[in-house]
């Protein structure tokens, strides 16, 4: 019997981009939860979950730079976008399937590995169900089919995430990948092989080779990407908004599962917990976008986020009476006792958090929509939601080196409060009366300059920092989160910003080609002691003589940046007023 093509009717179509987001959710529940909770079972440590947790992350936190390379090479036989839908899922088998042989947790850093690939062939499949959708999707239709996918994502972390640890209860944990691999290719064999992607208009191709058409595509998207960041007021704060926690994080991530396990709950118990918090999410999404539409998006959202802190505090509260202060494994002889209040207080804490926590997702992504120039909108929005998981990539990770250094409690209030930041910058997304299109005023070329300054000022930062490291005790592992951060944030400053000043000033253009490579190098500092196993060499032998290099790059980029902060952009000034000028932006308005 020949299968339908789901993209032939309207219920077709939604349904189709429901089951395709599952696909996105099920290794994503999979990993954060079945995966999770089975090496804090083993006795692997928070900090190393915590990392594994947030390198799961990283591949979505850079899925833009997928976006050329999706749309420049495709079969036009199998599909621009199904072709390489039908393929990454693939893959996506084949690495999950391999995770078989491998013995945890004493190949955890393979395992990490091959699930890191999983997931990057994962954060491509959705660049490419994304660009479907835009191809595919009536207009009429694109609302009802957002919410659909996000229904079908959340679908897919239960499956992933409780339906997994229930069956392990059952058949053990080793039949848990044949199931979550089954869950994929059936979504393959009975929606993606069926599907009929409408032919895509003929491209105009750019002279010479496919691979040089890309790296032109990915030029182009640096210069828009880099002047839709900076073109207002309220774009530029989305940038420093992406970049922070919406709210408090610990209770969505592995902090969750290690505190489930080291309470004693059982598999199956952690699985109807992982569901129904799921389930209230999913449900605090719906509502939490409506309210938004209603009540106003900065108001909403500042009250969503607040309410989120709540049951971290609880908790935390809770936790230091009972006094569960640090992590501690199960048969542990100084482990407090486990009462039935203490219990029920984590789960109303989890299942409440997981509403508020849903409210402030749809009404967040809302208001990343809201800043976002409607010209560019593919990049600058996709570039904000992988920003935001990369917020979520270093949450678990410095968490779960929190939770080793100072205990639960603390990590759990520095997580409430550090989480309110994003609050302090909500009224800067308000449109100026000033500002009569809403996507340019003006003020580019200076923002352009303050981020070139304090990149320079914090990159300066690092020569005191990296001299007394030694003082930093337990703050030095989060400190390096920040710093890594910072030099990948100013190498991509100096990537894009050099292209938009390519004409006007080669030479600057030139050295930050130069010197971003070299700012992504200095996080190799933090895997010093892998790198002098394979150069055989001691570790104490390797940072001695790369000292210099990590020295002098901060250095001399915080010269280039501050150079740049001198400049005053006029090809950036330019564009502003180009954009300000379009009357169909000045038509639409923005927030």
């Amino acid at each position: 019997m020949r299968l339908p093509n789901l993209f032939a009717t309207s219920r077709g179509r939604l349904a189709a981009f429901f089951f395709l987001y599952m696909t996105e959710g099920i290794p994503l529940g999979f990993a954060a939860t079945a995966v999770a909770t089975q090496l804090r079972r083993q006795g692997v440590g928070p900090a190393e979950i915590g990392a594994f947790v947030g390198s799961f992350y990283l591949p979505w936190a850079f899925k833009w730079a997928f976006g050329p390379i999706i749309d420049v090479f495709a079969s036009e036989r199998l599909g621009r976008r199904r072709g390489w839908i039908l393929g990454t899922q693939l893959i996506m088998v084949g690495t999950l399937l391999s995770l078989l042989a491998l013995k945890l947790p004493d190949q955890l850093a393979l395992f990490t590995i091959i699930l890191l690939v999983h997931n990057t062939f994962a954060a491509m499949q959705d660049v490419a169900i994304d660009a479907l959708a835009v191809n595919t999707l009536k207009e009429n239709e694109r609302g009802t089919a957002n919410g659909m996918m996000f229904a079908g994502a959340n679908v897919g972390q239960m499956i992933g995430g409780s339906g997994s640890l229930f069956l392990a209860g059952y058949f053990g944990f080793q039949s848990t990948f044949f199931f979550v691999s089954a869950c994929i290719l059936a979504v393959t064999a009975l929606v993606v092989l069926p599907l009929k992607e409408a032919a895509s208009p003929a491209r105009i191709k750019a002279a010479g080779s496919a691979m040089a058409a890309a790296f032109a595509e990915m030029r182009d998207f640096s210069v828009t990407a880099f002047r839709s960041f900076l073109g207002t007021r309220g774009a530029f704060a989305g940038l420093a908004m992406s970049l922070l926690p919406p709210g408090a994080m610990c209770l969505g991530l592995a902090l969750q599962s290690n505190l489930a396990v080291e309470l004693g709950m059982n598999d199956d118990q952690i699985a109807w917990l992982n569901m129904l918090s799921t389930i209230c999410g999913a449900g605090g999404n719906l509502l939490g976008g409506y309210i938004s539409d209603r009540w106003g998006r900065r108001r909403s959202l500042g009250i969503y986020i607040a309410l989120m802190s709540l049951p971290v505090l609880v908790m935390m509260a809770i936790l230091q009476q009972h006094g569960w202060i640090m992590p501690m494994a199960e048969g542990s002889a100084s482990r407090p006792t486990v009462t039935p209040f203490l219990i029920n207080a984590y789960w109303a804490a989890v299942l409440s958090y997981g509403v508020f926590q849903g409210l402030m997702y749809s009404a967040a992504t809302a208001l990343y929509m809201d800043v976002t120039n409607p010209r560019v909108a593919g990049t600058q929005f996709t570039a904000y939601m992988a920003m935001f998981n990369l917020t979520i990539s270093y949450s678990a990770t410095w968490q779960g080196i929190a939770i080793e250094s100072v205990g639960y409690p603390k990590t759990m209030l520095i997580d409430a409060f550090f989480g309110l930041l994003f609050i302090s910058l909500l009224p800067f997304t308000q449109r100026r009366a000033s500002d009569p299109a809403g996507f340019s005023d003006h003020h580019a070329s200076g923002r352009a300059r303050k981020l070139a300054l304090g990149l320079a000022a914090v990159n300066l930062l690092w020569v005191p920092l990296f001299a007394n490291q030694a003082l930093l005790g337990a703050a030095l592992p989060i400190a390096q989160i920040f710093y890594s951060l910072i030099f990948i944030g100013s190498a991509l400053f100096l990537l894009a910003g050099g292209m938009v000043l390519r004409e006007s000033h080669p030479v600057l253009a030139r050295w930050g080609k130069w010197f971003a490579p070299l700012l992504l190098l200095m996080v190799a500092r933090n895997h010093l002691d892998t790198l002098a196993g394979w150069l055989g060499q001691t570790e104490a032998t390797l940072q001695s003589s790369s000292a210099p290099f990590f020295y002098a790059v901060p250095v001399l980029a915080a010269v280039l940046l501050l150079q740049l902060a001198r400049e005053h952009w006029q090809a950036l000034a330019q564009l502003d007023a180009d954009d300000t000028s379009d009357a169909d932006l000045a038509s639409r308005g923005a927030v």
